[in-house]
């Protein structure tokens, strides 16, 4: 195991030394606050110093791994009798589940109150990445309290320090600025019926005069949907089956304060489907593009889900199904990942509502 201390003005500057010489693997054994420099005892600076380790065996190549094993077997066995080589493979053996198990409960290496964080947010989902700026913040802040702080207000901490991360992406609503609202997304996140919410609210508070445009015509039941809320806002609904009868439908539009489109759910993983979208919808500076994910997904699919759509220029996140998980850090992280705002359309608090 490599074991190294580090020092630094802050924990994220140590964090980032400890990330760039050991790796993402590492654990924090230990943390305090040191005065470096001064002049008879005055003017000394704070600095923190971090004992990190890292398991060199847990971050190679498995087949490098294999090769030291078999050299280091066969070392072991010169001179050695089979009694002694098994009890030194056997301490080796605990060693390494040792790091392995100081890896899996990160939490315990921090003070009691920090480390009830850091299980918050692995229940939470929230990205490794994420997770140690954060936590990095809160032992800088721990410090800078004198190591001492109840769990309540290291919680509050951490809320102030999610926050002002999240200050970094552009959040906000529809802009109103811009005439064509297009919501895309994967199968059954929930388009149609968000699509619906968001033309309602912009009729009922706000007054606009707004149309809806499908390009859904896979499923006739889409179409029949998109008819039931256009009858209840008494607006029009035009049926678009290619880049043409969008043209003509923007015509036919051209009164609107605002027109909402529709579009079809399809396979995220077919990238065709994406370049379908371009066949049929004209996106210009004149729109406005929602990215629609269901919290019901995993986080690695709603990676690969935006990495799809970022064919088609995206301005936001729109999350649904909120009610259904209570897991919420895959949506912090693809905004601080993609640098994108998000909207929930549900009553649980979270970055935005419409």
């Amino acid at each position: 195991m490599k074991v190294k201390k580090f020092v630094a003005p802050s924990m994220s500057e140590a964090m980032k030394m400890i990330r760039a010489e050991l790796g993402s693997d590492a654990v924090i054994l230990n943390s305090k606050v040191v005065h470096k420099g001064g002049f008879l005892g005055l003017f000394t600076k704070k600095n923190i110093e971090v004992i990190a380790a890292v398991d060199p065996q847990s971050v190679r190549p498995k087949t490098e791994r294999k090769r030291e094993e078999i050299s280091f077997s066969s070392s072991l066995s010169k001179g050695k009798t089979g009694g002694e080589n098994q009890e030194l493979l056997q301490e080796l053996k605990e060693l390494k589940a040792m790091v392995k198990q100081l890896s899996a409960n990160a939490a315990a290496l921090y003070p009691a109150p920090l480390g009830e964080v850091q299980r918050r947010l692995e229940s939470q989902g929230i990205s490794a990445p994420f997770m140690q700026d954060i936590m990095a913040a809160l032992l800088e802040k721990w410090y800078i309290h004198g190591g001492e702080a109840s769990e309540k207000q290291v919680i509050a901490w951490a809320k102030e320090i999610v926050k002002e991360a999240l200050t970094s992406v552009p959040f906000g609503g529809i802009s109103l600025q811009k005439k064509y609202i297009n919501v895309v997304g994967p199968t059954g996140v929930g388009k149609t019926t968000t699509l619906a919410k968001i033309a309602a609210r912009c009729v009922l508070e706000y007054g606009k005069n707004i149309a809806f445009i499908t390009t859904d015509t896979y499923r006739i039941a889409a179409i029949d949907q998109l008819k039931t809320y256009a009858k209840i806002l008494n607006v029009p609904l035009e049926v678009c089956y290619n880049l043409q009868d969008f043209q003509e439908a923007k015509k036919k539009l051209s009164d609107r304060d605002l027109v909402f489109i529709d579009t079809a759910g399809r396979n995220f993983r077919n990238p065709q489907y994406v370049k379908d979208l371009r066949n049929v919808i004209d996106f210009n500076e004149e729109m406005e593009t929602f990215l629609v994910f269901a919290l019901t997904a995993k986080y690695e699919d709603m990676k690969t889900i935006y990495e799809q759509f970022a064919l088609v220029p995206i301005d936001r996140f729109i999350f649904t199904k909120l009610d259904e998980t209570s897991c919420y850090g895959a949506m912090f992280n693809l905004m601080m990942e993609y640098n994108r705002g998000g909207l929930c359309n549900q009553r649980p608090k979270c970055a935005g509502r419409y």
